[in-house]
């Protein structure tokens, strides 16, 4: 259990991160690597110069001579040229693996990665702007930029795996007339790491289930409703689903991607019905999301997704697993850029291929029953999620047996009286697990729809005729079924949160934070125990709880005399921040297990603090 806090990537300043780190260690090679070869052509000039003065052998024509060629070829030039005039003077100072040597091909190289990685950012551009012409240029470019991504990026940590382990024996030998090897061994692990995962990363494949919550709904149970889907995909010229799902939540879509209902694997094309939402619909309404959806197939929408999905998930893995990579951390930025021009691109088509679908449902059925299943879904999808959002924040435990769908159908009519209600459609959007979609305002405009905002509230309230619900036999069964697992599910997600949230107030409130979060005890040596826990950190030593409002950082040192714990506290007005040091005589490979509890706990600590703050501003 784990109260994490997300992060968002953003296009610019991933760009703008991307172009910086990209650039990072060749550039910092490159301006180190002039530096002290300017300071050994200096060293090297003055010393040729003296010599010059003193020979007394030389005339006055060959001594300004000698003065002129020097000068104008200190050793970093003359390693750098290729003229044969110049072999003997640069198998002098250019020695292969001396110093000289070293520092005029590092420059080299560093330059070249430079150049490298421009240029590689420049491809990547333009790969991304491929992504807005159309589906097969969008799959194909992000394809190529993926692959072209794995081994520029696994050939570049090599490489600047290399600069670091370099940088970090030289830097300090130039500037301090010393190396360090510990430190030469904390870059070589960081270059390893990086190679490794880069490479791992390449050969890597991840499994898309697309789980999907709902049940299999077979034509004997609703021979009607099939009837009547293929009948409509019969009149847009596109071959029927080949599966209907049933399930509860509040959208309907279409895919021909590989989905897994209840671990039952699911190809080629799959309609998903909103039980919840057949109820609020009648036929005529119902008739025009199903033609909506049919309507994407038709266009070869699902098919474009269904290929490029899997891809952007694999793509997904690829960099979380750079992101935690040692050296390759420094390149993830450039794939999260990357993955954000595609998201662009994928909302842009979204958008319109949501149009095209909503013209051909209109056209097929009628404009007005596809901009009242507009108006009825994005009310329904409004409310349930006030409906949610308030159960969520709750403080105390809820029963497993909630009742959200009756929630729902009891409260709707009132929620469309409310202010709410107005800003909640003023803003709103049918939900769908794999596209965005256009605002309600937009895709009403679309169908041709003159409807004043507030005749929402009557649309909504209006009974509906008869309901394609009515058809479906096991509709009743599948439903109790499905939202008693959701429900369960709900509360236990719930329950976790409270765990979080909790500073326990009494004994219930205790035995919820213990269940995600128990004292967790490690051993050390002597029979002494560090233990962690929701109050603090404790050892058995002194038996002294430190407790979380009394930490600022945590930090691990390690040394000859045995590892220890050492914990900063708040200042509090205090000039200088008081320190508590804790001895881990015996934690050895305990290590990572201690450094993971302490953080878990302390995140727990943190969130639940930010979440009194909230409640008392709200």
């Amino acid at each position: 259990m784990s109260c994490p806090y997300p992060r968002k990537p953003k296009l610019l300043k991933g760009l703008l991160l991307s172009l910086l780190l990209l650039c990072l260690l060749p550039a910092t090679t490159y301006l180190f690597a002039g530096r002290v070869q300017r300071a050994h052509d200096q060293e090297f000039l003055e010393a040729v110069m003296q010599h010059i003065e003193t020979d007394r052998e030389l005339s006055a024509e060959d001594r300004e001579a000698a003065r002129t060629f020097y000068g104008a070829h200190p050793p970093s030039v003359a390693c750098r040229l290729s003229d044969p005039e110049l072999q003997d003077y640069r198998n002098a100072v250019c020695e292969p693996s001396s110093a000289v040597w070293q520092f005029a091909l590092a420059r080299r190289i560093a330059l070249w990665t430079m150049l490298a990685g421009g240029s590689f950012l420049a491809v990547l551009m333009l790969l991304g702007l491929l992504a807005f012409v159309n589906d097969s240029l969008r799959y194909a470019s992000f394809v190529t930029g993926w692959r072209l991504s794995t081994w520029v990026i696994a050939g570049m940590v090599m490489v600047q795996g290399v600069m670091a382990v370099w940088l970090s024996f030289w830097v300090t030998a130039h500037f301090f007339q010393l190396y360090s090897l510990q430190l030469i061994g904390v870059a070589g692990i960081f270059a390893v790491l990086g190679v490794f995962v880069a490479i791992k990363g390449i050969f890597t494949r991840v499994r898309n289930p697309n789980a999907v919550d709902g049940e299999l709904l077979k034509e004997a149970d609703a021979p009607r409703l099939w009837q009547r889907i293929r009948a409509l995909a019969q009149r847009l010229d596109t071959a029927p689903p080949q599966q209907i799902v049933a399930g509860i939540d509040s959208n309907f879509f279409v895919t021909e991607a590989r989905l897994t209902v209840a671990d039952t694997p699911l190809n080629g094309r799959t309609l998903f019905i909103s039980i919840p939402l057949l109820r609020i619909l009648d036929q005529n309404e119902a008739d025009a999301v199903f033609a909506h959806e049919l309507a994407h197939l038709s266009g070869g929408d699902t098919r474009s997704s269904a290929l490029l999905g899997p891809k952007l998930v694999q793509f997904d893995h690829y960099t979380e697993a750079i992101l935690e990579g040692g050296l390759t951390m420094l390149l993830a930025p450039l794939l999260l850029w990357y993955r954000v021009i595609f998201e662009v691109a994928l909302s842009r088509h979204s958008r319109q291929r949501e149009f095209r679908a909503d013209r051909c449902a209109a056209d097929l059925v009628a404009p007005a029953a596809m901009a009242q299943t507009l108006i009825k879904i994005s009310a329904y999808a409004q409310y349930r999620e006030q409906v949610e959002t308030e159960l969520f924040h709750r403080d105390q435990r809820l029963d497993d047996n909630l009742g959200i769908a009756r929630f729902i159908a009891d409260g709707l009519a009132s929620f469309v009286q409310t202010e709410k209600f107005d800003q909640a459609m003023a803003n709103a959007s049918v939900p769908h697990p794999f596209d965005s979609h256009p605002p309600l305002a937009e895709r009403l405009a679309n169908v041709g729809a003159q409807l004043p905002a507030h005749s929402f509230g009557a649309l909504v309230t209006r009974p509906p005729g008869r309901t394609w619900v009515e058809e479906i036999l096991t509709a009743d069964a599948i439903e109790g079924r499905l939202w008693a697992d959701y429900e369960s599910k709900f509360a236990a997600d719930h329950e976790a949160e409270l765990a979080c949230r909790y500073e326990p107030a009494n004994d219930e409130e205790l035995a919820i934070v213990l269940k995600y979060f128990p004292p967790v005890e490690i051993a050390l040596k002597r029979n002494r125990t560090i233990e962690i826990s929701h109050l603090g950190i404790k050892t058995s030593a002194d038996q002294r709880l430190i407790d979380w409002d009394a930490v600022e950082a945590v930090t691990f040192q390690e040394s000859w005399l045995g590892h220890s714990l050492v914990v900063t506290h708040p200042k509090k007005g205090r000039l200088l921040a008081k320190t508590s040091k804790i001895k881990l005589a015996g934690i050895k490979k305990q290590q990572n297990r201690l450094k993971e509890e302490i953080n878990r706990y302390w995140q727990r600590h943190q969130f639940m603090r930010a979440n009194q703050v909230t409640q008392e501003n709200p």
